[in-house]
């Protein structure tokens, strides 16, 4: 039994005070896209009434984000990592901005041009988030020691899904009850105040033993480790799949609208309802961290999160489709700490943008390629039973990966650690 010495201390990352600006800073920004994916969401479902155009929001989003991935991890690893995520920042807001630009005159621009303005602002949030994510990732482990690598995971995806909660209903409610102009105001309001906190943690340099050597040949590195190491492959492969087929995310609107008649306030209960699951799971994983047999949870938590899509799928009930979102939630969120553990204990901190930039290729895009295949699927099977496909094949390819990669199964972070 632990004693009280012994036992860990789910705080002990909260008290670098860099950390509080990080996961401050990165609340806000969460909070704000989040918001900004609802109001697009619902707006080109309001114009299109077609469910593969939401679809392609996630394509136009994935594009770019494909396209520039390796290269910002490439930045991440030779320049300041903090400077990279400012610039990306300034992106966003530029993108915000815009957007908000669009909603006033709406009607008669919308009218002379379609949907393609908010695509193109997407694509330009593919490309900062691009820069971003392994920015990010990076700078995160130069602010803690290595031994609380698993807490600071713990706390980065808990602030995450907290703004997913909170960024989605926010943005349903503002859009429906104030309009279109506010919410993209809010979302202005809000990325620069992000911008500002970041701004303001202590100057981080770039790592110094970065090796000199060609462009490509750098970065080909991070794509190299990650395919040289069993573990990390299997469990960014595992999550890739379980996203791209698990991605009902991208039919809520149509869910929304068409099958339980709640309305863009619905959509923001709808869209926060994982995050509220997975921040019940990340408060529980701060006190009892998943190190031990981690690899066999992992495998678990994804089988479950297959079996919620398949029920949300089938549902009729508004209630009861929010608590299996839920669920999915908490098994979602276990799925992410695990794998940000793994990455940040097995990646030496000189490739760190490099192969966060490879994990965003393999899980990041994968969102937005999930989406436009839930789009695709949902025009070819129907929307349910291609909800239903994809939760069944997230299912099925946890069991192919629990069969033929033994490394992931038996893994356990705590001799790692």
């Amino acid at each position: 039994m632990l004693t009280e010495k012994d036992k860990p201390d789910a705080y002990a990352v909260l008290k670098f005070f860099d950390f509080r600006l990080f996961l401050s800073a990165r609340f806000l920004l969460t909070f704000s896209i989040q918001m900004q994916s609802v109001v697009i969401a619902w707006q080109v479902y309001e114009i299109t009434q077609d469910v593969f155009s939401l679809g392609l929001i996630g394509l136009a989003e994935a594009i770019p984000f494909i396209a520039s991935a390796v290269f910002a991890g490439y930045v991440a690893d030779r320049y300041k990592r903090q400077r990279v995520i400012i610039i990306a920042i300034f992106v966003y807001l530029i993108g915000a901005i815009l957007l908000l630009a669009f909603s006033f005159g709406y009607q008669s621009f919308i009218g002379l041009v379609g949907v393609l303005p908010l695509y193109i602002v997407v694509a330009m949030t593919g490309i900062a988030r691009a820069f971003f994510y392994p920015a990010q990732l990076a700078l995160m482990a130069q602010i803690v020691p290595r031994s609380l690598y698993a807490n600071s995971s713990t706390w980065n995806s808990t602030v995450w899904h907290i703004a997913a909660v909170c960024g989605p209903a926010a943005g349903g409610l503002i859009y429906g009850f104030a309009g279109k102009q506010i919410a993209f105001s809010a979302v202005v309001v809000f990325v620069l105040f992000s911008l500002i906190l970041f701004m303001r943690m202590s100057a981080y340099s770039h790592v110094q033993n970065l090796k000199d050597e060609p462009l490509l040949k750098s970065l080909s590195t991070g794509v190299k480790f990650v395919f040289g190491n069993q573990v990390i492959l299997g469990a960014l492969s595992l999550d890739m799949f379980a996203v791209l087929f698990g991605g009902a995310v991208a039919m809520l609107p149509v869910f929304a609208s068409d099958v339980l008649f709640v309305g863009p306030q619905g959509l923001g209960f709808l869209r926060a309802a994982p995050a509220i699951g997975a921040i019940i799971m990340a408060v529980f994983m701060a006190y009892h961290p998943v190190m031990k047999n981690a690899g066999k949870y992992l495998l678990f938590v994804v089988a479950i999160f297959g079996l919620t899509i398949i029920a949300f799928a089938v549902s009729k009930n508004f209630y009861l489709s929010i608590a299996f979102l839920i669920i999915g939630g908490m098994a979602d969120n276990v799925s992410v700490i695990i794998r940000s553990t793994i990455l940040q204990i097995m990646t030496p901190d000189e490739m760190r943008g490099r192969v966060a930039a490879v994990n965003s290729i393999f899980v990041g895009s994968s969102n937005e390629i999930g989406s436009f295949e839930s789009g695709l699927a949902a025009k070819i099977m129907g929307l349910v039973p291609s909800v239903i496909f994809g939760g069944s094949m997230t299912f099925l390819i946890t069991g192919i990966m629990a069969f033929f990669v033994p490394q992931l199964r038996n893994l356990d972070l705590k001799q790692k650690n």
